[in-house]
């Protein structure tokens, strides 16, 4: 039977729901144990954690990532083919975040909002070899002894540490594996304004990413594509036919919020069609940042503290 080391990493002082919800949920189960890793620089706090691990699993969760009790079991039996390295699933918005929430929810599960990515924040499909296009550190399981072989996160990156570290476990020959039944509930960003952050976050750490590894991915430069050429079309707004391109994109976001409508039967899906065009825009926005500031040096915290709250083979008290 597989032993699971549950990492989290936390703020200090900073409060870590998805520990009191295992508490909750699985008091009683041997099977995992829980360490905090608080600090202020995530990718340190999860490799100096899995140093200190015990399982023979590295199960990566975020602060606020809720599991649901079957997931120990799927990801076993994912990992029940030694070829298998990493098993992940997705990140699902709870049904009880506010409206703005679940319209984020909406855009970022949503194919023509996120492109191949959706899949993180859905359920979709059956289990599958995957890339580090489905896969999120939110909800990420690795083995232990490969996580340490190929040297964990690298420490320059935040966020993006997880796409790198999973490039490299694929290139070593490794499979990933997608569980779609494989779930946590975690709520979006509760406004606007932590929503552009959070997407100019992703693309910049795409755009970091890129100088680091120097390889990137055609798909994930779409949205910087589309900030080039809505500036090139803003310069050039007397070639009329620049705008074609445009009135596409216009008609396919209707279309996709009204069938996004259709299909959950949320009639505030429909405003997609304004949550589409700012978050690719900031993306991509977020990308070409990235990509002009350089290559990223690792955060620096000395402060990082490891605490183990649950030991293997015990309950909680």
């Amino acid at each position: 039977m597989l032993s699971f080391s549950v990492i989290i990493p936390v703020r200090p002082g900073g409060y870590a729901a998805a520990y009191e919800y295992l508490k909750k949920i699985m008091p009683h189960d041997l099977r995992y144990e829980i360490l905090l890793a608080e600090g202020s620089a995530p990718s340190r706090q999860r490799n100096l954690a899995a140093r200190e691990a015990g399982g023979d699993i590295l199960y990566f969760l975020d602060d606020d990532s809720l599991i649901v009790p079957e997931n120990f079991a799927r990801c076993s039996e994912g990992m029940s083919d030694p070829a298998v390295a990493v098993v992940g699933g997705p990140s699902i918005t709870p049904t009880g975040d506010s409206r703005l929430q679940q319209l984020f929810g909406l855009a970022l599960s949503s194919g023509f909002g996120s492109g191949a990515v959706s899949n993180r924040y859905r359920v979709h499909g059956e289990t599958r070899e995957t890339t580090d296009k489905e896969l999120i550190l939110c909800n990420l399981a690795v083995r232990r002894s490969i996580f340490m072989d190929l040297g964990g996160f690298n420490e320059c990156l935040y966020p993006n540490e997880e796409n790198e570290f999973l490039e490299r476990v694929a290139s070593a020959g490794f499979k990933l594996l997608h569980i779609p039944s494989m779930m946590v509930f975690r709520s979006q960003r509760e406004n606007l304004k932590a929503f552009i952050r959070q997407m100019f976050n992703y693309g910049r750490g795409r755009g970091e990413q890129t100088l680091i590894t120097s390889s990137y991915s055609v798909t994930s430069f779409i949205p910087l594509f589309f900030v080039v050429y809505l500036l090139v079309s803003l310069i050039c707004i007397k070639y009329l036919f620049l705008l074609i391109p445009l009135v596409i994109y216009v008609f396919a976001a209707l279309a996709s919020a009204f069938l996004m409508m259709v299909r959950t039967g949320q009639w505030f899906a429909l405003f997609l069609t304004g949550i589409y065009p700012l978050m690719h825009i900031v993306n991509g926005s977020g990308l070409l940042w990235g990509l002009i500031n350089g290559k990223p040096e690792p955060a620096e915290d000395s402060s990082i503290r490891i605490r183990r709250i649950k030991s293997l083979g015990e309950s909680f008290h």
